[in-house]
């Protein structure tokens, strides 16, 4: 069984996504790990290349910021990096610059692809989530944030990227997954206020016209306001190993209050 990792990188520096952390974290699930990278505006490419490994295939190409209908320009450069997976693969391992795997999910991970390899009905699997939001010590627990999504699918030309790289179809139909017992850890929303203002300032770009985005944040202030939460919770467990160094490096601090919720009367009843 042979699978294949596959990531696209740009402006991690400038946003600082925790992507080498991320990369490190399926290398030892991989046997090749595919990195495609957009120069962009920072060295996002020597921060990739500071990363010990002979599994690690570096890709380039442009992205396409014309194109910001629903942040689509994501899809499509996930869609290339994906053709450079090798044909002999039978899985492909898909992770986001800002999402990492704890090594206690390797053996599933595993598991799972041997398991279903030659089962040809199952087409990928799900992963759970857990969102981190404002520091280390906090994940969102509310039906605004997504729980699942599929990060591993079948070596198949007729899957493709969807949306803007949240999930995977073939062509428009859904996929035939099976959920596994493996958690993501998305550590998108963990910044200092700053520079998460810096990072929703540059994200909106890849979405909206420049003029939109100007008129979005004319009289935004300098910082985020991560009060703006509806629901959160103490995060109890442990982070993966790879971000250990990252989390001791931490140089803000946010004091958040669980006790805070704020939903509407059906999301409240949900919930």
């Amino acid at each position: 069984m042979k699978i294949s990792g596959f990531t696209i990188v740009r402006n991690a520096v400038k946003n600082d996504y925790p992507v080498v952390e991320a990369i490190r974290s399926i290398l030892p699930v991989v046997d090749e790990m595919i990195v495609s990278i957009d120069r962009g505006e920072d060295n996002s490419e020597d921060l990739i290349k500071s990363i010990v490994s002979d599994k690690i295939k570096i890709v380039y190409s442009e992205w396409d910021m014309s194109l910001k209908e629903g942040g689509q320009v994501y899809a499509l450069e996930t869609n290339k990096a994906k053709a450079h997976a090798s044909p002999g693969s039978d899985w492909l391992f898909y992770i986001q610059a800002d999402e990492v795997v704890h090594e206690k999910y390797h053996a599933a991970i595993l598991a799972a692809a041997n398991k279903y390899k030659d089962d040809t009905r199952v087409e990928g699997f799900l992963f759970g989530y857990l969102h981190f939001y404002g520091t280390y010590d906090y994940v969102g627990d509310s039906r605004s944030w997504y729980n699942y999504e599929i990060r591993m699918i079948r070596n198949n030309k007729n899957i493709s990227s969807y949306k803007d790289a949240q999930s995977f179809r073939r062509g428009n139909e859904k996929l035939n997954v099976v959920q596994i017992d493996v958690l993501m850890y998305h550590y998108g929303w963990v910044k200092s206020p700053k520079q998460m203002m810096d990072k929703h300032k540059e994200i909106v770009k890849y979405y909206h016209e420049e003029g939109k985005v100007v008129e979005y944040f004319k009289n935004a202030a300098d910082v985020f306001d991560f009060d703006q939460f509806d629901s959160i919770k103490k995060f109890t467990g442990t982070h993966p190993s790879v971000m250990q160094e990252r989390i001791a490096n931490k140089n803000w601090h946010v004091e958040l209050d669980e006790n805070k919720k704020r939903f509407s009367f059906k999301d409240r009843l949900l919930f």
